[in-house]
């Protein structure tokens, strides 16, 4: 990461990473801003990447308290310009997941579409040309199959829902789930069950490191929970 000089315009890019109090880990979702309004993000690893007029200056925020400001044209060149932020992250371990055949559900669900292509692409058409091309009239044959047009629907929203579920189990596995909590079965059965998401809030998640952290907090108020209820199980 280095910081260059774009001569063409007279612009400077900086990059950086922002790090925690203890200046070891790189924070993600750190607000990079300028007084141009120009603003950028850190990214999972605390890096950034902005490109600025030399009369500006650049500043940083996280959870609502922000840095000093810094003038662009006083930040070295061709150095990265790095901070560390007096904010304490707690961080979750390095999640490794391996399984005897590497699962790619974007692959799976292309491979379950196209096995069930006159379903997902079915388009009932109700209406035909008329005789001799002119004019329009009604399909007697979709009429007649609307039967079998209702079923197809139904079967296509199951495979839907089918395919939201195998996303829903790619996501939230056992494997991961214990690697991040420390919950052994039985117990583990009985948190997938009641913390298991559902499609949408896997999405409204911005970034792993939140997915994570939700399924260690979940993790945390269980196991205490689990322990009052079976104190003969808890070491």
């Amino acid at each position: 990461m280095i910081l260059l000089r774009l001569a063409a315009d007279g612009q400077v890019r900086i990059n950086g990473t922002i790090y925690d109090r203890s200046a070891r880990f790189g924070m993600a979702g750190v607000s990079v801003m300028s007084n141009s309004g120009t603003g950028a993000v850190t990214d999972s690893a605390g890096r950034y990447n902005i490109i600025l007029y030399p009369n500006d200056s650049i500043s940083f925020s996280y959870q609502g308290k922000a840095t000093m400001k810094f003038a662009v044209k006083e930040i070295p060149v061709n150095r990265p310009f790095n901070m560390s932020l007096h904010v304490d992250v707690h961080y979750l371990p390095t999640v490794e997941v391996s399984t005897m055949r590497a699962r790619n559900y974007k692959q799976d669900s292309l491979e379950n579409r196209n096995e069930y292509r006159k379903i997902f692409e079915y388009s009932p058409e109700y209406l035909t040309g008329g005789s001799n091309g002119v004019g329009v009239g009604v399909s007697l044959d979709a009429l007649f199959s609307m039967k079998k047009i209702k079923r197809m629907e139904n079967f296509r929203r199951f495979l839907e829902r089918d395919e939201q579920e195998k996303y829903i189990d790619h996501r939230f596995n056992k494997t991961l789930v214990k690697k991040i909590t420390g919950i052994e079965s039985p117990a583990l059965e009985i948190f997938m069950k009641e913390y298991r998401p559902d499609y949408l809030m896997l999405f409204q998640f911005e970034n792993e490191y939140q997915y994570y952290k939700y399924i260690q907090d979940c993790g945390r108020y269980f196991t205490e929970v689990w322990k009052k209820g079976h104190p003969d199980e808890a070491r």
